[in-house]
Formats: C-alpha cells, sequence, structure tokens
C-alpha cells in the first residue's frame, strides 16, 4: 500500500471513530476482565440456571468481552448506558439475545423483578444515586454482583463501603488497580481464583 492510500486508510478510520474520541481507553478500564471473564463463564456452564447477564454502563472493553462471550450460548444479555456516546457504541453488539437499553433514569428502571446470573455494575448514575445504591436492589436477585472500580479510592465516589454488611460473601480481586469487588447473597465466593 502507497504512503497516500494509508493516509487514505488513517483518515477514514478517524472520521469515522471521532464520536468515540472522547471515551477511555486506558487499562485501568479493564482491571474487572479476570473476574468477569471467571464469573461468566461460570453461569454458562451447565450447573446454574439460564439467567439473562446484566452489564449497567457500556463501555469499549466490558460490551464487547460480554458479547462474546455471551455469543456462543446466545445467553440473553442486557446491557443499559445513559450517556449517548457509549450508548452508540453498544448499539453496534444489538443482537436477538443481546438487548441495548437507553437510560434516562436509573431510579425507574425495573430490574427487582427479574433475577440475573451476573450484574456488572460499572454506569454512572445521578447524585445523589451510586452505584452501591443500583448494586443493593440484586442482593437477592443476581447469583453475582461485580463492582467495578471498587477498593478504598472509590469509596466516596461509589459508596460500596455502606453495602458490604449487605452480602453474607465478599470476594476483592486486587490484582491491580482499580480493583474489583464480588458479592453474593446465594454462593460462597472462596472458589473464585483468578
Amino acid at each position: 500500500m502507497t504512503s497516500s492510500a494509508k493516509k487514505k486508510v488513517i483518515a477514514a478510520r478517524e472520521k469515522k471513530n471521532k464520536p468515540l474520541n472522547h471515551i477511555s481507553l486506558e487499562m485501568e478500564t479493564s482491571t474487572h476482565f479476570p473476574v468477569l471473564i471467571h464469573l461468566v463463564q461460570k453461569v454458562l456452564s451447565v450447573e446454574f440456571p439460564c439467567l439473562p447477564i446484566l452489564e449497567m454502563g457500556s463501555g469499549l472493553f466490558s460490551t464487547p468481552l460480554l458479547h462474546w462471550l455471551c455469543y456462543e450460548r446466545k445467553r440473553k444479555l442486557i446491557t443499559c448506558e445513559s450517556y449517548k456516546h457509549y450508548l452508540d457504541f453498544a448499539n453496534k453488539f444489538k443482537t436477538l439475545w443481546h438487548e441495548i437499553r437507553f437510560v434516562k433514569d436509573w431510579d425507574k428502571e425495573k430490574f427487582e423483578d427479574k433475577m440475573f446470573g451476573v450484574v456488572f455494575i460499572d454506569h454512572s448514575p445521578k447524585k445523589p444515586r451510586t452505584r452501591a445504591d443500583d448494586a443493593l436492589r440484586f442482593k437477592d436477585s443476581a447469583d453475582f454482583i461485580i463492582l467495578h472500580d471498587a477498593g478504598s479510592d472509590s469509596h466516596e465516589k461509589y459508596g460500596y463501603h455502606k453495602i458490604y454488611r449487605e452480602f453474607k460473601y465478599r470476594y476483592d480481586w486486587m490484582g491491580c488497580l482499580p480493583h474489583t469487588t464480588v458479592l453474593s447473597n446465594r454462593h460462597d465466593l472462596s472458589d473464585i481464583h483468578v
């Protein structure tokens, strides 16, 4: 390929990706991968019922990962997002089994009457609501709740520390920052080895 042809290809890519320029591509936005992969594969196994997976807050890392983990079995995956630029990206993965929802108001979303295998919390609710408030909504309806951006550095911003006592089981993955925490009232988490 000639130099001018390469420049045209690069210019076309830059134009196509311009709406996504402000989205973070830093490593910190993918530190949940080890735990997310482990637990999604666990709930996809035959020992678990066929419960859907919920992603609260889409991203360039988690949405494609969850999509492809659920692909083979066509496991129901629901991605919820309140920011248009992330929603536009998530909509690229919309299929019959991967539902993409725009959320204007997290308070008005009705999740409590459904059961989930995994709930991945990585969204940006409007204050005074926190991610912890939403995680608590699933304490009796999810096998596993995965909290991204956990750890003491996140107490003020996400309020996770206020809800830990509401769960029987807790696992903190501290392989790198930011940490990831898993909560459950259904399953002992001592067998997580990631």
